[in-house]
């Protein structure tokens, strides 16, 4: 599978999240059997280039590529001069938000509202492949179903897309006013694949290898997209991938693998954020690897207490040791949205 010019690994693609998919999350992705990985989304105000968080979500040190960076906003001017900014800090692909479904993005008519004007989303995405065109860098775009039950028109807006030359198209199966609630549904992505040329992909809602399966068979999509699913779950990927191929389940992952992937990750994290910032926003990625494992709950609370990147990574390493005297592998997951407290039970 190509994106313009540029060959992907496979067809296994991580989602943009934003405080998730950040280039450590993204590079292990990749490690684990992710094809493709977009970045979190960069503002398209200039006056928000030159803050820490924006400067750390343009920082493609040491990635390998394609180098994907989601820009989002509401100005097709602005839209264009922010992705030259990210292309000529590293970005190979740029990839335009038409898909969060957050308040304080909607509010602002960036994000999924843009798909309520049609006018202006097209615009948009015209002036970000016209500056876009002097780099050869192609111009991908995320959006949803439409903006509520009523207004699904993510089928008319591919084909306007398309036409101006955004070079792979992907769908959330919701509205924007489903949010992530509710169930996926894949009838309008399949929809769009059929009435476009370009690369579709369908996200929303895969959460095992044999969803993805599923999804595939129903879309006819080119891709899927996991996001959710694998925060604390990187190794669904390569799990997938397998499943895929041979229709066999991979093991779970040793305990020994995930202190290994689990320490190496925070260190990257520790080095890209800082250590104020760096020991907070770790918090989260410790708390969905370890939901699932005996006595997480409780060592969850004793990690968020703790100030001090060195002491919580070694609280970690410390945990995981004792886990693998304990067990060799990870408890096999049904499904990566289920219960937590169920699996607890089920290996406690």
């Amino acid at each position: 599978m190509h994106i313009g010019h540029i060959p992907l690994a496979n067809r296994l693609f991580v989602a943009p999240m934003a405080g998730v998919t950040d280039r450590p999350f993204r590079q292990l992705c990749k490690t684990l059997g992710a094809g493709y990985a977009v970045s979190e989304m960069v503002t398209a105000r200039k006056d928000l280039w030159s803050s820490l968080k924006t400067s750390r979500r343009a920082n493609h040190e040491g990635e390998p590529g394609p180098i994907a960076v989601q820009i989002a906003g509401t100005d097709a001017a602005m839209m264009a001069e922010a992705a030259v900014y990210n292309v000529e800090r590293g970005a190979q692909i740029i990839d335009i938000n038409m898909g969060c479904p957050a308040k304080k993005v909607c509010n602002k008519w960036a994000g999924s509202a843009l798909m309520r004007d049609e006018a202006l989303a097209v615009s948009i995405a015209q002036a970000v492949v016209a500056a876009c065109a002097p780099y050869r860098v192609p111009v991908t775009l995320k959006m949803r179903t439409g903006w509520c039950q009523q207004q699904r028109n993510a089928v008319r807006l591919a084909r306007q897309f398309e036409s101006v030359g955004v070079q792979m198209l992907t769908v959330h199966g919701r509205t924007r006013e489903q949010g992530y609630q509710g169930q996926a549904e894949y009838e309008t992505i399949a929809a769009v694949k059929a009435a476009v040329q370009v690369p579709v992909v369908a996200n929303g809602d895969i959460t095992t290898p044999e969803k993805a399966r599923d999804v595939f068979a129903a879309t006819g999509a080119d891709a899927i997209m996991i996001g959710r699913a694998a925060q604390g779950r990187p190794w669904i990927f390569r799990e997938v991938g397998h499943f895929l191929a041979t229709g066999e389940h991979l093991a779970p992952p040793l305990v020994a693998e995930l202190r290994r992937v689990l320490l190496e990750h925070l260190q990257d994290h520790y080095r890209l954020y800082g250590e104020q910032t760096g020991v907070r926003s770790a918090r989260k990625h410790i708390a969905w690897y370890l939901r699932a494992l005996p006595g997480g709950a409780a060592f969850r609370q004793r990690v968020i207490a703790l100030d001090d990147c060195a002491a919580q990574w070694q609280a970690v390493d410390g945990y995981l040791d004792v886990l693998g005297q304990r067990m060799d592998r990870l408890p096999a997951v049904v499904d990566a949205g289920a219960d937590i407290q169920q699996w607890e039970r089920v290996i406690a």
